[in-house]
């Protein structure tokens, strides 16, 4: 089965050699999301809240592109760089998902790209 890979015209330009969403049949893998701003691909969040809503927005557009919504959602991986976020990283998700509730894992890291404290990556049904 071939691999597509797509570009989202609307979310940060990929910092390495990765695409926005990579698709085998129906399923879809979004490559992980950091807080960055679109237009000025920097980081302008500070806490990890203001983060974790960046790099879901930045998610979200990748959906929007490719005409899906939140409910498309199968999976995500959130990646911290200190567990101590966990909370407030939390209530944001919850708050972006609202009733969906995807299977989800997250895992404390030494650190992410470009000093990041949040990094979210998800797969979506077709």
């Amino acid at each position: 089965m071939k691999v597509e890979t797509r570009v989202s015209p609307n979310a940060p330009a990929a910092i390495g050699c990765y695409c926005h969403m990579a698709v085998i049949g129906n399923t879809g893998y979004i490559s992980g999301q950091l807080p960055l701003n679109p237009s000025s691909m920097k980081i302008e969040a500070i806490t990890a809240t203001e983060q974790a809503e960046a790099s879901l927005a930045n998610l979200l557009a990748i959906l929007e592109d490719n005409n899906l919504d939140k409910n498309a959602v199968a999976k995500t991986t959130i990646f911290l760089s200190d567990m101590s976020n966990f909370a407030d990283v939390n209530t944001v998700y919850s708050n972006f998902f609202g009733e969906h509730r995807p299977a989800r894992s997250c895992f404390s890291v030494k650190g992410l790209p470009m000093n990041a404290l949040v990094e979210i990556e998800a797969i979506v049904s077709l």
